[in-house]
């Protein structure tokens, strides 16, 4: 009730600034590398709206497009998702890769990562 009021105020209960708050929740605890050009790098985390990649940023423009291949490690098996995105920023290697609008496919896609994810989070919590 009283975060229904104080969103008619337009004021928030949090601390957060409205402006830093993220759209997508990031997920650094699923075991995946993206791959670009045919070379690996590895992930430091990664959402529904892009994902952040360690490796040489010089040979990588801002604004530039890119197709990305990220490989999942799942419980049962390996899942490719293959997408593009533009690089948003970059700097001390690491990048950022934003990624094109969703298909309904590549979104179904990252919510078996994330449901896979807690699955066996579950099932290492009855063990």
């Amino acid at each position: 009730m009283l975060s229904d009021i104080l969103d008619n105020m337009r004021l928030s209960a949090s601390n957060d600034d409205m402006d830093s708050r993220r759209a997508h929740e990031r997920r650094e605890m699923d075991s995946c590398i993206g791959i670009i050009d045919g070379k690996s790098y590895p992930v430091q985390n990664w959402s529904n709206g892009g994902v952040l990649l360690h490796g040489d940023d010089r040979i990588f423009g801002v604004d530039e497009v890119k197709n990305i291949t990220i490989k999942f490690k799942l419980a049962d098996r390996v899942m490719d998702v293959t997408h593009s995105g533009r690089v948003l920023r970059k700097g001390r290697d690491k990048f950022v890769l934003q990624f094109s609008p969703l298909t309904q496919d590549i979104d179904r896609k990252f919510k078996h990562v994330v449901d896979d994810h807690l699955a066996q989070e579950f099932v290492n919590s009855q063990a």
